[in-house]
């Protein structure tokens, strides 16, 4: 059985993988046998990331480009091609998010979240595609998140991405599954990474920030997520073990779509 979880041999594309969910996810890949290629909008955080894998001993791809450019990800994909190889696995997880209300929110923020939320996926398997037709296979994962099926105040822009991005999840499986194409989705829980670090500070007199409390109360893990346990879902969706798992969002949240909370006291 340890053979179809295997990912050696693997070439993984994994966006914006130089810190957090998208690290977790391809280290793990790498530990399960696959070459590792990331990129990120920057430079710096390239480096940061290169730094990061080898730190761990994964001789990772680092390559600067924005996957809502449509040109520099054909020329990514191109220039992995050429250097590293098909890629066989691609997980689309460079995202950002924008926490204000609606009502105050510009067309030109929504747009932006849009862009690179659920259009940059969109580039992105496009552009892998083709080549995965040729070689006979491949795996697609999108980072989809719970707000692809729920909503809440001020992601009025991060909800609407990700619950485009699990229906694009489903397309891809119904345009492609034919060529031995599996896409699929997961949908993380709330994940102790940098950029919740703040949500998750005690306040002076000790207490638990508010959206700290929140969530643990809405969790029946009664807890933050690690990064790291979104290594088995993920090694699993890549893998040849996931082969008849097409068009799914596995769900890795602790509890919280299961659960309508505690009884007032």
């Amino acid at each position: 059985m340890s053979v179809n979880f295997s990912l050696e041999g693997k070439i993984a594309l994994v966006t914006g993988a130089s810190y957090g969910i998208g690290f977790a996810i391809a280290s793990a890949y790498a530990k399960a046998g696959a070459t590792i290629c990331f990129n990120d909008i920057k430079q710096e955080l390239v480096d940061k990331g290169l730094a990061a894998y080898k730190e761990l001993g994964i001789e990772a791809h680092g390559y600067v480009c924005d996957v809502t450019n449509e040109e520099q990800v054909n020329a990514l994909v191109a220039q992995i091609e050429k250097e590293v190889g098909v890629i066989d696995i691609l997980v689309n997880n460079a995202g950002i998010i924008k926490r204000i209300p609606m009502c105050e929110m510009t067309a030109a923020e929504f747009r932006q979240v849009i862009d690179v939320d659920l259009n940059a996926p969109f580039i992105v398997s496009k552009a892998v595609i083709p080549s995965m037709i040729k070689k006979g296979h491949g795996k697609i994962i999108n980072i989809c998140s719970m707000m692809s099926e729920l909503g809440r105040e001020t992601v009025s822009a991060y909800a609407a991405a990700k619950g485009g991005l699990k229906m694009l999840t489903r397309n891809i499986c119904s345009e492609y599954g034919k060529y031995n194409i599996q896409c699929n989705g997961i949908g993380p829980g709330y994940i102790e990474t940098p950029q919740t670090a703040p949500l998750r500070e005690r306040q002076p007199d000790g207490s638990r920030h508010p959206f700290d409390s929140f969530i643990i109360a809405k969790t029946p893990a009664e807890r933050w997520l690690k990064p790291e346990e979104l290594a088995g879902p993920a090694v699993f969706l890549a893998s040849d073990a996931s082969d008849a798992v097409n068009g799914h969002i596995l769900y890795v949240d602790g509890g919280i779509l299961a659960y309508i909370g505690k009884q007032p006291q």
